[in-house]
């Protein structure tokens, strides 16, 4: 099952690209024997600013019949063994994309999430969007460490 983190912005050069690149390879390279993979990100620069002009460059971005998970603080918190239950679950159900999707700096449009699947939360604070990337790149990799029995994850 491919994985794609759909974000809107671009990260550049720095600390928080590099980790994204480093646990999205890693998560790649591990995720082969389980059926996951490739875990790549997408940017999108919309051509105008605001929800409504981010929401309509994700939806063009999502490949057909994905299934969409939406980062938003409104969503549900799970535990690192609880969001590799869900990936795992969803390879097993023969789907053939996922995709979590990062908004801007205000957000998701409704017409993001409305259709996605599930709402996924970090907590109840406020992060930078290019930590919220990192962490699920993070999470994405430790997922799947989870479902291979490595030793990466300690409960």
């Amino acid at each position: 099952m491919r994985i794609l983190i759909l974000a809107i912005g671009r990260l550049g050069r720095g600390p928080e690209a590099d980790l994204v690149r480093l646990y999205l390879d890693r998560a790649t390279a591990a995720g082969r024997a389980l059926g996951l993979g490739p875990v790549e990100q997408v940017e999108i620069e919309p051509r105008k600013p605001g929800k409504a002009a981010e929401a309509e460059a994700i939806l063009a971005a999502l490949p057909e019949r994905a299934v969409l998970i939406a980062c938003d603080e409104r969503g549900r918190t799970l535990a690192s063994r609880a969001f590799a239950g869900r990936i795992e679950a969803l390879r097993d159900q023969g789907e053939r994309t996922l995709v979590f999707v990062i908004g801007g700096a205000d957000g998701l449009d409704q017409t993001v999430r409305d259709p996605a699947r599930e709402l996924l939360a970090f907590g109840p604070q406020t992060w930078p969007h290019a930590l919220a990337r990192v962490m699920l790149a993070e999470q994405v990799y430790r997922a799947v460490t989870i479902l291979s029995g490595s030793p990466y994850h300690r409960d």
